[in-house]
C-alpha cells in the first residue's frame, strides 16, 4: 500500500500545523504510524493522496449516516450555495430545522442553533446555572463533552488517545465546579449529589457513551439518574451529539424513555458540516438572550449550508426502514467481528448500540471508564494497522466507536469481516 504523499504532506503539516492536525486523534499517536491524508470520499470509501482505498467506519466521527456525499446532501448545499453562503440574519430553513428537532425531540421544547457541540455544550451549562443560580456540574469518567474549560477533566476519548489526565490552560478556579462519578455508578452520584445538592446547577451525561468507545448505560441506571434530578431540582443534560439520530431519530432519549431537561445535538444535524443545537423546556430556554439575560450569540450560528445540508439528511432518515436497516447490519458486523476474536483465541468484548460499536481488547465486561481503560492498546494498535493494510478505515484509537451508515453494503461487511479474520490472525 503506497503512502509516500500522505507522509510527505503530514511532514510539511507539521511544520505548519501543531501536531500536523487539526483535531488530536487524527495524529495517529495511539496505534502508531502516520495518518493518511484523504482525498475525497463517497458512499462507504474514502480515497487517499496515495490512490488508496477504504471501507469507513469512522464516517466523520459519526455523522456521516448517510454514507459520504450524497446525492440529496450535496444537491442540498450546492443549492443554499449558490444563494449566499452567509447572511448573519434569520432564514426559514432556520426555523424548518429547528421545528424538525422538536419533533424528533418533544424534550427540546425550543433550540438554539449553533456552529459545534463543544459551543452547545458550553451554552446549554451556562443557561442550566442561570436558571438554578448554582455553579456546580457533575460529569462522568470517559464521557468527553467538548473542550470547554469546566469539563476537560477525565474527559476519555483524545485526552486518553493522548494519555493527558486533564488539560494544562485550565484555571484551577473553573475545575473546582466539575464534579466527575463513574459512569454507571448511581451510587456515587447519590452520594456526590447529598454532599453537593446546594451548589449542582446541572448533571452532564452522554446517555450511551461514545467517547471512551461504546458504554450503554446500566438498566435503570438514566431512569434513577433523571429521579435524583428532578428530587433535587438539578438539570439533566443529555449530551447527544453523538447518540442523537444515529441511535434512533429521537435519540437515545426515545431509545430508553427518559425526559432530560436540556438536550445538546450535533453531527448529524448538519449533515457533515459544522452545526450544534441546544435546546429544552421553554422556561429554561427563554432566559437566553434577546428574551433573558443569558448570553449566547454567534455570527454563524444557523448557517444555511449546514442548515440546509442537515434537513437534507433528516428527511431521509425519516424514511420507513433506515434505523432497521442499520441496526441489522451494525449486528452483523459486531458478530463477524467477535467471532474472528474468539476464532483466532483473542479475548474482545464487543458493545453495540444501534449503528454504533466498539470492540475492546479486553476480556471484560466494559462498563465505566475504569473498565474500558483495562483495554490492551497496543493490540489494537497492531489490529488497527493489519485493518488499513486491508482497506479498512476504523478509528485510530481503541476508545472511540465505529459508525455504520446507510451506504455500508453486505458486500462491505463481509469483506471487513473477512480482513478481520486475517488480521486477528496475525496478532
Amino acid at each position: 500500500m503506497r503512502t509516500s504523499r500522505s507522509a510527505k504532506l503530514f511532514s510539511e503539516a507539521q511544520q505548519l500545523i501543531p501536531g500536523g492536525v487539526n483535531s488530536p486523534v487524527r495524529a495517529f499517536r495511539s496505534v502508531g504510524g502516520q495518518p493518511r491524508f484523504i482525498a475525497r470520499a463517497k458512499g462507504s470509501r474514502l480515497y487517499d493522496v496515495d490512490r488508496n482505498v477504504y471501507i469507513d467506519y469512522v464516517l466523520s466521527w459519526g455523522p456521516m449516516i448517510l454514507g459520504h456525499a450524497p446525492s440529496a446532501v450535496v444537491t442540498a448545499i450546492k443549492s443554499a450555495a449558490g444563494r449566499g453562503t452567509s447572511y448573519g440574519a434569520p432564514t426559514e430553513p432556520e426555523v424548518l430545522l429547528a421545528r424538525e428537532i422538536r419533533n424528533a425531540f418533544p424534550s427540546m421544547e425550543k433550540v438554539r442553533l449553533v456552529s459545534s457541540g463543544t459551543e452547545a455544550v458550553m451554552s446549554a451549562i451556562r443557561v442550566a446555572r442561570g436558571f438554578t443560580k448554582r455553579t456546580g456540574v457533575m460529569k462522568f469518567e470517559g464521557c468527553y463533552h467538548g473542550h470547554g474549560d469546566y469539563l476537560l477533566a477525565k474527559a476519555g476519548s483524545g485526552l486518553a488517545t493522548l494519555g493527558i489526565p486533564d488539560s494544562p490552560g485550565v484555571p484551577e478556579d473553573f475545575a473546582k465546579h466539575t464534579l466527575t462519578a463513574p459512569y454507571n455508578d448511581i451510587h456515587t452520584v447519590q452520594q456526590l449529589i447529598k454532599s453537593n445538592r446546594d451548589r449542582l446547577a446541572c448533571i452532564i451525561i452522554e446517555p450511551i457513551a461514545g467517547n471512551m468507545g461504546v458504554v450503554p448505560p446500566a438498566p435503570d441506571f438514566l431512569a434513577a439518574l433523571r429521579q435524583l434530578t428532578s428530587d433535587h431540582n438539578i438539570l439533566l443534560i443529555f449530551d447527544e451529539v453523538i447518540s442523537g439520530f444515529r441511535v434512533g431519530y429521537g435519540g437515545a432519549q426515545a431509545l430508553y424513555g427518559i425526559t432530560p431537561d436540556l438536550t445538546v445535538l450535533g453531527k448529524i444535524i448538519g449533515g457533515g458540516l459544522p452545526v450544534g443545537a441546544y435546546g429544552g423546556r421553554k422556561e429554561i430556554m427563554d432566559l437566553i438572550a434577546p428574551v433573558g439575560p443569558v448570553y449566547q450569540a454567534g455570527t454563524l450560528s444557523g448557517n444555511p449550508l449546514a442548515v440546509s445540508a442537515g434537513l437534507a439528511t433528516l428527511k431521509q432518515l425519516r424514511m420507513k426502514g433506515v434505523y432497521k436497516k442499520l441496526d441489522e447490519r451494525s449486528a452483523v458486523l459486531a458478530k463477524g467481528i467477535g467471532e474472528a476474536a474468539n476464532k483466532a483465541g483473542i479475548s474482545v468484548t464487543q458493545t453495540r448500540v444501534g449503528s454504533m460499536l466498539t470492540t475492546f481488547f479486553t476480556p471484560g465486561p466494559v462498563v465505566d471508564w475504569n473498565t474500558a481503560k483495562q483495554s490492551d492498546t497496543k493490540r489494537y494498535g497492531r489490529f488497527f494497522h493489519h485493518m488499513l493494510e486491508q482497506g479498512v478505515y476504523l478509528a485510530p484509537s481503541q476508545f472511540e466507536a465505529a459508525f455504520l451508515s446507510t451506504a455500508h453494503s453486505t458486500q462491505d461487511i463481509e469483506k471487513t469481516i473477512r480482513a478481520a479474520h486475517t488480521a486477528f490472525k496475525k496478532l
